[in-house]
């Protein structure tokens, strides 16, 4: 079988008839070249991309690789910025790598999302109504029993009304935090019409989160964490996926929640995988790669804490223009070492970035600028990150 080259055509040498011969040509030897050899080519027609690009040719693929899917998405998906909800579910783990089951998977997910909320999210009324009507289909009429736990009035632990509206408390903050999310973008506003539906759906899978993990429940911020899932699936070009817009981000959010949702735990912040030990493996990173730094934030006071609590709780949500957050995301959700290793070396090369302005400020200069982080090249950021060293 012959090995895979790169294809490197000039314009100049070729009249339109040879480049269109060429071309038909190459689209025959990507067919009949092994699989995984042409992966990392890129082909250019006299300086511009070929028709079929690194992403689209990844996404096409039977069965995925995901290291290929990587090397391309951690580049940014500025320019393929509609492949952008597939992309993220494949990397979350929400799609499979086989790209023949994504029908059947997204079926599952979807039917299972309904049956929790309804599950989850009705209130004891409800279900009362669903069971009268269930029995009713049978052709059996019964005498309707309210006991002591079904009550309305009886606030006991255990009860079922106590317990929902404990859940109205938490719906109440949610809804709270959700009217701060990005109340400057009409996709998120309070006072935009379509915000409403957003809102609502936000509002659904951030109470079914914490009612499926009471250990951990609704912290503040997690909607912040939601927003960009949710907009990207909601704005997804396929009608379809924006319908289920609601259960694809209850299922990535999760997924992804799952890496550093130990971050969100107060009762694991002073353990070994609390928040205060990621903090200091982020102190331990800066030193590692500028000592000079780490010891000008130490004399000067500028704990970890006063500034990175917020970066790493939030991914970096609230320390950028809401579209770059997107491209940040590509990086970080792209990277083989995991989302929270790489949002540590992302937060050091922020860090890093500014080194300067760190170095001629004091406590308070310093605080200021990075609780209101600069505007920064990215492209540039995720290059020192990507070259930050281990302790």
């Amino acid at each position: 079988m012959k090995s895979a080259m790169p294809f490197q055509i000039k314009l100049k040498k070729f009249s339109d008839q040879q480049v269109d011969r060429a071309s038909d040509q190459l689209g025959q030897e990507l067919e009949t070249y092994p699989f995984s050899a042409v992966r990392s080519e890129r082909y250019f027609v006299d300086g511009f991309e070929d028709l079929r690009s690194d992403l689209e040719f990844e996404l096409s693929q039977k069965i995925i690789c995901i290291e290929a899917l990587q090397q391309v998405a951690c580049k940014g998906l500025r320019h393929g910025g509609e492949m952008r909800p597939l992309v993220w579910k494949i990397l979350l783990g929400y799609l499979s790598v086989n790209s023949n089951s994504w029908e059947d998977e997204l079926t599952q997910h979807r039917l299972k999302y309904t049956q929790l909320k309804e599950e989850f999210l009705a209130s004891p009324s409800q279900c009362t109504n669903k069971e009268e009507k269930e029995y009713h289909a049978n052709g059996l009429l019964r005498r309707h029993e309210v006991t002591n736990g079904d009550h309305p009035l009886n606030l006991r632990n255990g009860s079922t009304w106590n317990q929902y509206f404990k859940n109205a408390e938490i719906a109440e903050q949610i809804d709270r935090d959700l009217e701060r999310t990005h109340p400057d973008i009409e996709f998120f506003s309070v006072n935009s019409p379509i915000s409403q539906t957003n809102q609502a759906a936000m509002r659904n899978i951030l109470l079914l989160f914490a009612k499926m993990n009471p250990a951990i429940g609704y912290v503040q911020g997690m909607n912040e964490v939601l927003a960009p899932l949710y907009y990207v699936f909601r704005t997804d070009s396929s009608e379809d996926n924006t319908l289920h817009a609601e259960a694809d981000s209850f299922g990535c959010f999760v997924q992804l929640l799952s890496g550093f949702v130990d971050n969100f735990c107060p009762q694991l912040d002073n353990s070994s995988v609390g928040i205060h030990a990621t903090l200091s493996r982020l102190s331990q990173l800066l030193k590692a790669n500028d000592k000079d730094l780490w010891d000008h934030l130490e004399n000067s006071k500028v704990n970890t804490q006063f500034y990175a609590f917020r970066w790493v709780t939030l991914l970096l949500t609230q320390e950028f223009e809401f579209h770059s957050i997107m491209t940040i995301w590509d990086f970080l959700l792209s990277n083989p070492l995991g989302v929270q290793e790489m949002l540590l070396r992302v937060c050091c090369s922020m860090l890093l970035c500014v080194r300067n302005e760190l170095l001629q400020g004091d406590f308070a200069a310093n605080l200021k600028l990075l609780q209101h982080y600069p505007e920064v090249d990215l492209r540039h950021l995720f290059d020192v990150a990507s070259n930050i060293n281990s302790p």
